[in-house]
């Protein structure tokens, strides 16, 4: 998704990470086949228990990513538990550059595909032509807040990654104004934690909000936080097992299965980070590159298999075993197409923005800054 490359400071992969990132995007992708029809409603007549838990329960990988995705934005932002000094805005930009470009490409491409998908099915997922406010609203990443249609399915997250990420970089803004600072640049986010937790999280009217997300967010901010040395566990271990108690306690008044995978799975990051397999296992270059593409396929999944889709209601046997073969397709063409938009769309963005970096941050007289 779209949280940073797992990278470390010495360019070493974080293979762990890697493996949650590449694992969950399939689930995401395998979801929206699941969820939107209409060639999953043959598969489901072969199949009925396997496509009813993707359509409904596969979707709990988001929770996997809004860990992740805060506990590489902690290791990035405050490396050490201390904040970076760079202007909140620019850091802000920064972040709405590299997250905002690719995503805007694969809207247009979804515009493309629904125009495509018209022309072969009448179904309902395929929305109407889009409004300009309401791709503007999207490229602002606002949709959610504005409660506009969205163009293609999935992309609320994309909002919420970025809500998220600005409110994890305001604590950080704040702590560094606070007398003890350091201490506030921990305190901060579990305050916000435990009102997501016991308040936000327990009311749907909020999951537009970075609030409503910000329990496993900041789950995995601290996580790392907690562990990312020896000197920050002597503490960190108590920090860690009283965010556990916390979220248990949380479980225990209204029991959520999302907070209690994002629990594991932070659980399973700090095992890994002080046993030191968040950099070996597992050793893949498969995972690995499935890794770096899952933003893009994220991206793409649904228009490209909407597309599938329409092809297949046109042209395909109404059948469950010709279906379920487009099924499969889709699912093939949604990673081969995130591939290629990773290759051509996604790393050249990137490098454009990396130079924008350079340009701007040299003569202000910043360093470079760590890719995460």
């Amino acid at each position: 998704m779209s949280a940073p490359n797992p990278t470390g400071a010495g360019g070493e992969r974080l293979m762990f990470i890697d493996l949650l990132k590449a694992v969950g995007a399939q689930f995401i992708v395998l979801h929206h086949l699941a969820f939107y029809g209409p060639m999953s409603d043959w598969t489901h007549r072969l199949a009925p228990d396997l496509v009813t838990w993707f359509s409904q329960d596969a979707r709990m990988a988001v929770q996997v990513f809004l860990v992740v995705a805060g506990f590489l934005a902690a290791r990035s932002l405050a490396p050490g538990a201390v904040p970076r000094p760079m202007p909140f805005m620019a850091q802000l930009g920064q972040r709405y550059v590299r997250t905002a470009l690719p995503y805007i490409a694969a809207l247009l491409v979804a515009i493309v595909c629904t125009e495509l998908a018209r022309r072969w099915m009448a179904h309902g997922t395929v929305s109407a032509p889009p409004e300009l406010w309401q791709f503007v609203s999207h490229a602002l990443l606002l949709h959610t807040l504005l409660d506009v249609d969205s163009l293609s399915a999935g992309v609320w997250y994309v909002a919420i990654d970025f809500q998220l990420y600005a409110a994890l970089l305001g604590l950080l803004w704040l702590a560094r104004r606070l007398p003890a600072s350091s201490a506030w640049v921990m305190a901060l986010p579990v305050i916000v934690v435990a009102a997501s937790l016991f308040h936000f999280n327990l009311d749907s009217d909020w999951d537009s909000w970075a609030l409503y997300f910000f329990g496993a967010y900041g789950l995995g901010a601290l996580t790392y936080w907690a562990t990312h040395n020896d000197e920050a566990w002597r503490t960190g271990r108590w920090l860690l097992g009283a965010l556990v108690a916390m979220t248990l306690t949380a479980l225990a008044i209204d029991f959520r299965e999302r907070i209690a995978l994002a629990l594991t799975v932070c659980v399973a990051l700090a095992c890994s980070q002080r046993k030191g397999w968040l950099f070996t296992w597992p050793r893949s270059r498969v995972v690995a590159y499935f890794s770096r593409i899952s933003y893009a396929v994220f991206l793409l999944n649904f228009p490209i298999a909407l597309v599938v889709n329409a092809w297949f209601t046109r042209y395909g046997s109404h059948d469950p075993f010709t279906q379920t073969a487009g099924v499969l397709l889709a699912w093939v063409a949604c990673n081969v197409a995130g591939a290629l938009f990773f290759h051509w769309v996604e790393l050249p963005l990137g490098r454009l923005k990396l130079r924008r970096k350079v340009a701007v941050a040299l003569p202000a007289g910043v360093g470079p800054v760590e890719k995460n």
